[in-house]
């Protein structure tokens, strides 16, 4: 009997315009002096979501990993400042890095599927919240 193959919905206009709003809100406030932890945490989650989808879906894109983790070590950057101070702010010099991590994200996504995307945000909010009970539990 023939192995039948997993389904592959393909990301929709839609589902991209649903990313794409997300990182480009948050650059916009960026660039406004709007920007705060929400904002943060949106542009965060589209981005690592993608690097990560990409990642298993072993890209062949070149540079698409390289340019997405530099990105994400300049939000990492972002965060701690964030934490430290309570103020939440990409810098001028910090521009640059998040808006080719946005760029390359709107170019690569197409290349994912749905229930990839999917899994993967579900795999890392679970992730995410594993360690913060870690950390609330360790604190008590």
């Amino acid at each position: 009997m023939k192995k039948i193959e997993s389904l592959r919905i393909p990301v929709t206009q839609g589902l991209k315009d649903f990313y794409a709003m997300d990182m480009h809100l948050a650059y916009q406030a960026a660039c406004t002096g709007q920007f705060n932890v929400l904002a943060f945490g949106r542009l965060a989650a589209a981005i690592t979501v993608i690097r990560s989808a990409l990642e298993q879906n072993r890209t062949k894109i070149p540079n698409a990993i390289e340019t997405l983790d530099a990105t994400i070590e300049t939000l990492l950057a972002v965060k701690n400042k964030g934490d430290a101070t309570g103020v939440w702010e990409i810098t001028v010099g910090e521009l640059p890095s998040v808006l080719a991590g946005i760029d390359m994200a709107e170019d690569t996504i197409g290349t994912l599927d749905v229930a990839l995307l999917e899994r993967t945000a579900a795999a890392l909010l679970h992730n995410a919240s594993e360690k913060t009970g870690d950390q609330q539990v360790s604190r008590a």
